[in-house]
């Protein structure tokens, strides 16, 4: 943390750069997990376009809000408690709209899914502007 700190990075760009590296985490597992779903349960998916954008979207929404929350709890000392408890509550919409999504993908009727994926999309972009904006501030007050 003190190297970030005293190094010539933007904090915008270490924001980018460690949700980056939890989403593209989050992707692979989305992946592995996906594909299991299809093979052992014989789940044929409708949308496999929508299938996509809602792994891209919901992925960026949890990785942007898990980065900065992460970087708002960093300077505590129950940082690995706290972090679930603060994450759960603002990442149901999340959730919630990413299983609709994905429910009406797989079960026949992906007109219905793409509200769910604007609003993953909403929220993707908020806690990454706000990430982006209020990083700075949160490294250096921890």
């Amino acid at each position: 943390l003190d190297a970030l700190r005293l190094s010539a990075l933007e904090p915008p760009g270490v924001c980018a750069g460690k949700a980056l590296a939890v989403a593209a985490e989050l992707l692979v597992l989305e992946l592995v997990l996906g594909v299991g779903v299809i093979v052992l349960y014989g789940a044929e998916p409708a949308g496999i376009g929508l299938l996509a954008v809602t792994c891209v979207t919901a992925t960026a929404a949890i990785a942007s809000t898990g980065t900065l929350y992460g970087a708002l709890v960093s300077g505590l000392r129950a940082r690995e408690t706290l972090l679930p408890l603060l994450l759960l509550p603002v990442l149901a919409p999340v959730l919630l709209g990413a299983t609709r999504a994905f429910e009406a993908a797989l079960g026949g009727a992906p007109a219905d899914g793409w509200p769910w994926c604007g609003l993953l999309a909403a929220f993707a972009v908020l806690y990454s502007v706000a990430g982006a904006a209020a990083y700075g501030t949160l490294l250096e007050g921890s």
